[in-house]
C-alpha cells in the first residue's frame, strides 16, 4: 500500500478524523504532521465518540502506529487530559502504539497566555484565535525559543533552558502586556505533572519511521485544518501558524525522504468556517441556522458556532490545486438532504466581473457569491452503502462538483459512523 496524506481543502473541520478511522486499516502507520491542539478530529465508530484534538485518529485501529511528528505543537498538559480521556473509554494507549517526536518542540504554558492577550490587545481586530497558544508556540519555535520534548530526558539542561526562556519570556508578559511573570516553581511543577506523564512515549521517531519505510510499511499522513488556513497558501492573516499542506507531510513527520503517492482531500458538502476573516459564500439570518442545526456545526474544540455557506467551487478548486489532491472524500452529504433547493457557489463576482480563479487575500473583502441551484432530493440518505442507490439528484450533485473542481470524489460520506460511507 503506497503512502497517503489525508488533508483538508477547505477551512478545516471538513471531516478529516473520520476519514483517517475509515482508511486506518489498510495502512501501518499514523502520523500528525502539524498542527497542535487547536482544532478537533471528531471520529465516531464502536468505541465511541471522540473529539480528539492532538492524538492521531488511527488510535483506534489496534496495530496500528501512531506518532506526533516533529512538526506538531505539543502540548504535554492537553495531550495528557486527551489520553486520559481515551484510555478511560478502553482505548489501549502504549508506548508501541503511540511515539511521540523527541524532536517536537513543546508548548508552554505562557503560549496560551499570550494567545489570550493579544486577543484581548487586538479587539474588534482580532483573528479568531481559539487561544490554546499555537501562534505564539510557532513564533517562538522559528526564534529558537522553545524546548525539544527529547530534552526531558536531560533534568539539568532542562532546567537551565527553561530558566533562560522564563528570563526572556517574563519581558513581554511583564512589559508588554502588564501580566504576571513566571517563575521556575510555576516551570517545575508543569514539568512534573504534565511532561513526566508523557515520557514514556518519547523517542527518536524519525528512526522508528526510516526502518519502517525501508521494510515496506504503508504510512498515513494526517494533517490539521484545511488549504484554506496554510501559513503560506490560506486567506492570510487569518490562517493558522503552520503548513497544512500535503507537501509538509514528509517534513512535519521527521520522515523528510518520504514519497506521498497518494493525497486524498477531504471537502464538506456545503462549507463551514470556524472563526474570524472573509468567508465569501456565508449564509446568514435563519437560512444558515437551519443548516448550522442539520449539520452540527459547533466547533470540537470550542464548542462556538461555524459560520457556514453552500460549497464554494472556487475556494475549493484553489484548495484541491494547493494539496495536489489525487482523490476527494464528500463528506456530510446527508445533511443537505432538508433542501428543496440546493444553493452552490459557482464563481465570484470582483470588482464587477466574475472570476473562477481564488483571489489574494486582500482582494475576498470586495468578492461577492455568484449563487446556481440545484434540485434536491428530499429523503434521508444515511443508511444508503452503494453509489447505485443513491437518488438521482444526490448523483446529479456530486457528480458535478467532481467535474467543477477537477478531481475524482471516491468516497462519499452520508454519516459520522466509520460505516456510513459510500465508495465509488
Amino acid at each position: 500500500m503506497a503512502n497517503c496524506a489525508i488533508v483538508g481543502i477547505n477551512w478545516g473541520d471538513e471531516g478529516k478524523g473520520r476519514m483517517v478511522d475509515l482508511m486506518t486499516k489498510d495502512y501501518d502507520v499514523v502520523v500528525r504532521f502539524q498542527g497542535g491542539g487547536n482544532a478537533g478530529h471528531t471520529v465516531i465508530n464502536e468505541k465511541g465518540k471522540f473529539a480528539l484534538h492532538l492524538l492521531p485518529s488511527g488510535i483506534f485501529r489496534e496495530g496500528v502506529v501512531n506518532i506526533l511528528g516533529n512538526g506538531v505543537a505539543l502540548d504535554p498538559e492537553n495531550l495528557w487530559i486527551e489520553m486520559k480521556d481515551v484510555m478511560e473509554k478502553g482505548v489501549e494507549l502504549t508506548p508501541e502504539n503511540l511515539k511521540i517526536s523527541d524532536r517536537a518542540s513543546l508548548l508552554l504554558p505562557w503560549h496560551r497566555d499570550l494567545d489570550e492577550l493579544e486577543e484581548q490587545r487586538l479587539a474588534d481586530k482580532k483573528y479568531g484565535s481559539t487561544k490554546q497558544g499555537i501562534a505564539p508556540f510557532y513564533s517562538d519555535k522559528y526564534q529558537k525559543k522553545t524546548i525539544l520534548a527529547g530534552e526531558l530526558f536531560y533534568p539539568e539542561e532542562l532546567k537551565a533552558h527553561l530558566a533562560d526562556l522564563m528570563e526572556w519570556k517574563n519581558l513581554t508578559l511583564t512589559k508588554v502586556y502588564g501580566a504576571k511573570p513566571y517563575t521556575m516553581e510555576m516551570l517545575e511543577k508543569w514539568v512534573e505533572t504534565s511532561c513526566k506523564k508523557i515520557l514514556p512515549y518519547i523517542c527518536d521517531t524519525g528512526a522508528f519511521l526510516k526502518k519502517a519505510q525501508e521494510s515496506g510499511k504503508s504510512i498515513l499522513f494526517e494533517a490539521q485544518l484545511g488549504s484554506l488556513r496554510d501559513l503560506d497558501y490560506g486567506i492570510y492573516p487569518y490562517t493558522t501558524s503552520s503548513n497544512t499542506t500535503a507537501a509538509y507531510a514528509p517534513i512535519g513527520s521527521g520522515l523528510p525522504g518520504a514519497k506521498i503517492d497518494r493525497v486524498v482531500g477531504v471537502v464538506k458538502a456545503y462549507s463551514t468556517c470556524v472563526g474570524e476573516g472573509p468567508f465569501v459564500c456565508e449564509m446568514f439570518g435563519d437560512e444558515a441556522e437551519e443548516l448550522r442545526k442539520s449539520g452540527f456545526e459547533y466547533g470540537a474544540k470550542t464548542g462556538r458556532p461555524r459560520r457556514v455557506g453552500p460549497i464554494d467551487i472556487v475556494a475549493t478548486r484553489y484548495g484541491v490545486e494547493v494539496q495536489a489532491a489525487t482523490a476527494i472524500a464528500l463528506t456530510k452529504l446527508d445533511v443537505l438532504s432538508y433542501m428543496r433547493k440546493i444553493p452552490v457557489c459557482m464563481h465570484y463576482e470582483l470588482n464587477g466581473e466574475i472570476i473562477d480563479r481564488f483571489p489574494f487575500p486582500a482582494a475576498l473583502n470586495y468578492a461577492k457569491p455568484v449563487i446556481e441551484y440545484f434540485d434536491g432530493w428530499n429523503c434521508d440518505i444515511s443508511g444508503i452503502r452503494r453509489w447505485e442507490d443513491l437518488p438521482r439528484e444526490a448523483k446529479d450533485y456530486v457528480c458535478f462538483v467532481e467535474k467543477a473542481i477537477g478531481c475524482p470524489i471516491q468516497y462519499v460520506s452520508v454519516g459520522p459512523e466509520r460505516d456510513s460511507i459510500i465508495i465509488r
